[in-house]
């Protein structure tokens, strides 16, 4: 059963909050979709187990214990979790001076950045130690140079390659037998892509089944079961294409 959550639309700065960062934590009980909502506050989304997923017009971004993602103020997004997902959000108030963008963007969870929010929820922190680790938080905050990125094409052309590989990443369908199933030519095809997601339909497979992979391997499957789930032939052809999308290998992000 899955559980459906509304939540409002708000705009960015919409109502004054008593805090600069406060922290939340849910430990998500059954499978939950949050559907299209904004928060008058920024939002920095980030999993302590598990794999999640926000959804920002046509972009789905997966959200790691490792990667998280900055929802600036009053951004329209919805978001769904597995059952067992154990997840974080810091909220920030709307006009807190930072140094990440208006827009939704990969933050790196760092071991230190995870200390010093770990620490504000220390109950007894002073109110200068407060402020302090606020401020640290805010400077280590960092845009991350990879995400766990999916940009959806919406053309009726690529349509039936999007629900397709989607649903079953280990489609091994290539360009040529897309061309063949829709009638068009292979270069067809590769401007669509180029054109409405910024890559290469090799490349953009690579995406989907690097942010599947990332579910699977959050949930413990083995780095064998995950490389055959998402298309490879091995796991090392597996390995490989994970580490250019996420850098790191499949073993060294399951463990941390």
């Amino acid at each position: 059963m899955r559980v459906i959550r509304d939540l409002p639309v708000l705009a960015a700065g919409e109502g004054d909050v008593p805090f600069v960062i406060q922290g939340y934590k849910e430990v998500v009980s059954a499978d939950t979709t949050w559907n299209a909502h904004s928060h008058s506050w920024h939002e920095l989304l980030w999993n302590e187990y598990g794999a999640s997923t926000a959804v920002v017009g046509s972009q789905v971004w997966c959200i790691t214990p490792t990667l998280g993602l900055w929802m600036p103020a009053g951004q329209l997004h919805a978001a769904s979790a597995v059952a067992g997902t154990v997840y974080r959000a810091h909220f920030l108030r709307h006009g807190t001076q930072s140094t990440l963008p208006d827009v939704p963007v990969a933050v790196e969870i760092t071991d230190l950045l995870r200390l010093l929010l770990e620490r504000l929820e220390e109950p007894d922190l002073s109110p200068r130690s407060r402020e302090v680790t606020e401020a640290m938080v805010i400077d280590v905050m960092r845009p991350s140079p990879r995400a766990l990125l999916v940009h959806l094409p919406i053309s009726a052309l690529l349509q039936p390659i999007v629900d397709a590989v989607r649903a079953d990443p280990s489609d091994q369908r290539t360009l040529a037998g897309w061309a063949s199933v829709l009638g068009c030519s292979a270069r067809t095809i590769t401007r669509a892509f180029l054109r409405e997601t910024g890559m290469s339909f090799a490349r953009w497979v690579a995406s989907v089944r690097a942010q599947h992979a990332v579910r699977l391997l959050s949930l413990g499957f083995d780095v064998d079961e995950v490389a055959h789930a998402v298309g490879y032939r091995s796991a090392s052809a597996f390995g490989a294409a994970f580490r250019r999308t996420t850098g790191l290998t499949p073993g060294t992000f399951r463990t941390r």
